[in-house]
């Protein structure tokens, strides 16, 4: 049945990343999106190669980006350590797109799982739904290291205009060592306690802070301020509309993983991979909901919906990929109880064609 596709009146911004995640990423959008969607795309390549040639410019650009079209949805990037260094042959150890991301966006990451009812739980009792928000700005994503090389002393200095402090961290007497030094900012540690109270208050769920301030007193106890005062407290009586960064309506979605590569080594042998796509899928759907939401587009959410609910329901169905096949039937799960990589993405494909059909007969 032909399906008449959806306008999406303003662009998205597209991050595209690397390795098993690159191949998932393109069916989606062959198979999944472009089909159904009319919609206009800001491209950034993310893929390290990319990176490396644009000296790492393209990641700043596709978080710009994001800034001004508000929405973004990224697939997994590799951040290259020095074995990545040598087998891409990199000009330099670029740090952490996602990093660099979160700190332009001055954004908050928060991270949910997708349940599925077949599919056991870690912890087979537990039965209520946890959502992990996670504090996104400078701490180890803008830390500057070193490696200290014999004795010496290392002290940390501050030269402000109302103050100077300078403060001995220690002397080093021996071989030498290592040291780092990080920082945060109050405007940043209030936008995190104000997009996570938000975030609860939607969702109807009690909040928990979790720090170690008994061991870093004023850096990490600098993160309870803002949950105690009058004012962040008062975010709950005015139900003001937080997002997850500050400007109230801009976010980017992603993966909660990497980019897979021992699949990804199969696959560039020719091999069969059975790689999970949902979580990708999710990445497309949440920024395509936040995107309907802001464009008032009931067509694009409900869009949305029946997608996850396509992935849901396949997996729910029995047709699933090996990881969660694995989990289901064991270490010894035969070849016919799982789908491989695109068999999976084809089986969303035709669930999700049934539930579009099917309002469309209402």
């Amino acid at each position: 049945m032909a399906f008449q596709k959806i306008k999406v009146a303003n662009p998205i911004v597209e991050m595209d990343g690397d390795e098993m995640t690159r191949v998932i990423w393109r069916s989606i959008k062959d198979k999944l999106i472009f089909p159904f969607l009319d919609l206009d795309i800001k491209y950034f390549d993310l893929g390290l190669p990319n990176r490396d040639a644009t000296d790492d410019r393209v990641t700043i650009e596709s978080a710009e980006a994001t800034l001004k079209y508000n929405v973004a949805v990224k697939c997994a990037t590799i951040t290259p350590d020095e074995g990545r260094v040598k087998e891409f042959n990199l000009k330099a150890m670029w740090k952490s797109p996602n990093g660099t991301i979160r700190n332009i966006l001055n954004g908050t990451v928060f991270r949910e799982p997708i349940i599925c009812r077949n599919i056991p739980r870690l912890v087979s009792g537990w039965t209520k739904p946890i959502c992990i928000g996670r504090h996104a700005f400078g701490d180890q994503y803008r830390a500057t290291d070193t490696v200290i090389k014999g004795p010496g002393k290392l002290k940390l200095l501050f030269e402000g205009k109302e103050e100077q402090v300078e403060l001995e961290v220690f002397k080093f007497t021996g071989a030498g060592g290592v040291a780092l030094s990080m920082y945060n900012t109050d405007e940043s540690i209030r936008s995190f306690a104000e997009a996570s109270m938000n975030t609860a208050y939607q969702k109807r769920w009690p909040l928990y802070l979790s720090t170690k301030n008994t061991i870093l007193k004023k850096y990490d106890g600098r993160f309870w301020v803002p949950w105690v005062d009058d004012v962040s407290a008062g975010i709950y009586a005015s139900k003001k509309n937080i997002a997850m960064c500050p400007d109230g309506k801009t976010i980017e979605a992603e993966a909660a993983h990497g980019t897979v590569t021992r699949h990804y080594r199969v696959h560039q042998k020719g091999g069969e991979t059975s790689t999970n796509s949902i979580a990708s899928i999710f990445a497309w759907t949440r920024g395509l909901a936040h995107r309907a939401k802001l464009d008032n587009n009931a067509r694009l959410l409900d869009f949305t919906q029946k997608l996850e609910a396509a992935c849901i329901g396949t997996v729910e169905s029995g047709m699933m990929t090996k990881d969660l096949a694995l989990l289901v039937h064991g270490p010894k799960v035969t070849r016919d109880k799982y789908l491989s990589t695109e068999q999976f993405i084809d089986a969303v494909v035709a669930e999700l064609r049934t539930k579009l059909c099917a309002r469309s007969k209402l």
